[in-house]
C-alpha cells in the first residue's frame, strides 16, 4: 500500500507535464487566454540597452587612486575588456574612443514623417524629437522606447534648442512661430518671429537673449523675457539656413543660401555685419562654434567642410568626403577636436581636427537626407535625425568587436560575412 501512494518511476512519465502544456494551449479555451481586453498579448522583447551609470561609477571610483591618465589601465581589442569602458571624459588623450559607429536601435512613429530635428534633454534622460507634423516625441536615453508624444506645432518643427541653463527649451517652426517650452513639455509662450519658416535658433552665452533665422533672408535678435524683437540683420540676399551665437562673445555667424555672401558674422551690439566670408560657391547648410570660441565649422552643398579660425581669419582646414551635399554637424561634447557630420545621401562620417580623413565612417546610415545630429551630454551616444522618418542611435564599438554588422560591413576588410549577433545584437550593457 505504501508503493501506491509514490509518484511515477523515473523515466516513466517524464513527458506527461511538457504534453499536457502543448496540448493545452492547442485547446481554444487557452488560445483565447492570450487575449486581453481585447487584444493578443505582445510577445515579451529584450531591448538593447546603453546603461552609462556603471562606467561613470567606475570612473568615479578609480579617481580614489589615479592621479593622471597614465594610471588608466589601457583597454585591450578583446571582449574581456568590455566591462572596463570608461566614459569619454576620462578618456580625453583619445578622441578615437568617442567614435560611434555601433548601430543600436531605430526609433520610428507610428505616423511616419521626416525628422527635421533631435536634441537631448540635458540630464541626458531622454531624446527629443521634432517632425514634419509638427510633433515632438521622446525616447528613454537608455532603452530607446518610445515614452510619450505631443503636438508641439501645428507646422513643421525645424529647431530645438535649449538654453544654457538648461530650464528652456526654444522651438520654431515653418510657420514663422517660436515658442517657450519648460522641462517638463509645458508651453508658456508662442509668438510669430517672422514671416517665413524659421530654419535655426540660438541662445547667447547669458541667455537674456537669442537670435533666429529664417527664409526670408534676415536674421533677428530677441529679448528672451519680454519675446520682442530687438534687431534685424540685414545683408544676406537669399534664404538664411543656419544661424550659431558665439559661446563666449557678441558675435553671430549665419550661412545662407547667397553664393554671393554665404556666410557672415555680426556685432549683435550695433547690429551690423562684420565680415563675410567665402567659404564655399554653394549653399551653407549648418554653421556651428566650437566650445573653445576659435573655431567656426561649415557644412555646405558643395561636399565640403571647413574649420574657420577667427584669430587669424583664415581658413584652418578643409573635410573631403562627402559624395553629395554634407547637411549637418555636430561638435562633440566632451573631445575638442571630434565632430560628426552627415548628408544627403544618408552618410555620416566622423572627423578630427588635424586629421585630413575622416576617422569613421557609416555610408548607409539613412535612406534619406540627415537633417539633424545629436551627442548625448557624456558624448557616449549620437542620435541621427533623417528624411528617412527615421531616429537611430549609434555608440561606441565595444573591445573586440568585429565590425560585421550591415553598417560596418569591411569596415576592418577582414571578412564579409555577416554576423547575425552584430546585427541583431543581445543586450548592451555598459557603455
Amino acid at each position: 500500500m505504501a508503493n501506491s501512494n509514490q509518484g511515477p518511476v523515473q523515466g516513466q512519465n517524464a513527458q506527461q507535464p511538457t504534453l499536457y502544456r502543448q496540448r493545452f494551449y492547442t485547446r481554444p479555451m487557452a488560445q483565447s487566454a492570450l487575449v486581453f481586453d481585447g487584444k493578443r498579448m505582445r510577445k515579451a522583447v529584450q531591448r538593447r540597452t546603453i546603461d552609462y551609470n556603471a562606467s561613470v561609477i567606475r570612473q568615479l571610483e578609480s579617481r580614489v587612486w589615479q592621479s593622471d591618465y597614465r594610471d588608466q589601465p589601457v583597454i585591450q581589442p578583446d571582449p574581456l575588456y568590455f566591462n572596463s569602458l570608461l566614459p569619454p571624459s576620462s578618456m580625453k588623450q583619445n578622441p578615437m574612443n568617442a567614435v560611434t559607429t555601433k548601430f543600436v536601435r531605430t526609433s520610428t512613429n507610428k505616423q511616419r514623417c521626416p525628422i527635421f530635428c533631435v536634441v537631448w534633454t540635458p540630464e541626458g534622460r531622454r531624446l527629443i524629437t521634432g517632425a514634419s507634423s509638427g510633433e515632438f516625441t521622446l525616447w528613454n536615453g537608455l532603452t530607446f522606447n518610445f515614452e510619450t508624444i505631443l503636438q508641439a506645432h501645428d507646422t513643421s518643427v525645424r529647431s530645438m534648442i535649449w538654453s544654457h541653463n538648461d530650464t528652456w527649451l526654444l522651438t520654431t517652426d515653418t510657420g514663422g512661430y517660436i515658442k517657450y517650452w519648460q522641462s517638463n513639455m509645458n508651453n508658456v509662450q508662442m509668438f510669430e518671429g517672422h514671416k517665413e519658416a524659421i530654419r535655426e535658433a540660438s541662445f547667447c552665452p547669458t541667455d537674456i537673449k537669442f537670435t533666429t533665422c529664417s527664409d526670408d533672408g534676415t536674421v533677428k535678435i530677441w529679448d528672451f523675457l519680454r519675446c520682442e524683437e530687438e534687431v534685424t540683420l540685414r545683408g544676406h540676399g537669399a534664404d538664411v539656413k543656419c544661424v550659431d551665437w558665439h559661446p563666449q562673445k557678441a558675435m553671430i555667424a549665419s550661412g545662407s543660401k547667397d553664393s554671393q555672401q554665404p556666410i557672415k558674422l555680426w556685432d549683435p551690439r550695433i547690429g551690423s555685419s562684420i565680415s563675410t566670408l567665402h567659404l564655399h560657391k554653394s549653399t551653407v547648410m549648418e554653421v556651428k562654434w566650437n566650445k573653445n570660441g576659435n573655431w567656426l565649422l561649415t557644412a555646405s552643398r558643395d561636399h565640403l567642410l571647413k574649420i574657420f579660425d577667427i584669430r587669424a581669419m583664415k581658413e584652418l582646414q578643409t573635410f573631403r568626403g562627402h559624395k553629395k551635399e554634407a547637411t549637418a554637424v555636430a561638435w562633440h561634447p566632451v573631445h575638442e577636436g571630434l565632430f560628426a557630420s552627415g548628408g544627403s545621401d544618408g552618410a555620416m562620417y566622423f572627423w578630427i581636427a588635424g586629421c585630413d580623413k575622416e576617422v569613421g565612417g557609416i555610408e548607409q546610415a539613412h535612406e534619406g537626407m540627415i537633417w539633424s545630429l545629436a551627442w548625448h551630454p557624456l558624448g557616449h551616444i549620437l542620435c541621427s535625425g533623417s528624411n528617412d522618418h527615421s531616429s537611430k542611435f549609434w555608440t561606441r564599438n565595444r573591445p573586440g568587436d568585429k565590425m560585421r554588422d550591415k553598417y560596418n560591413m569591411g569596415a576592418l576588410g577582414s571578412s564579409n560575412i555577416l554576423d547575425e549577433n552584430d546585427q541583431a545584437g543581445k543586450l548592451l550593457c555598459p557603455c
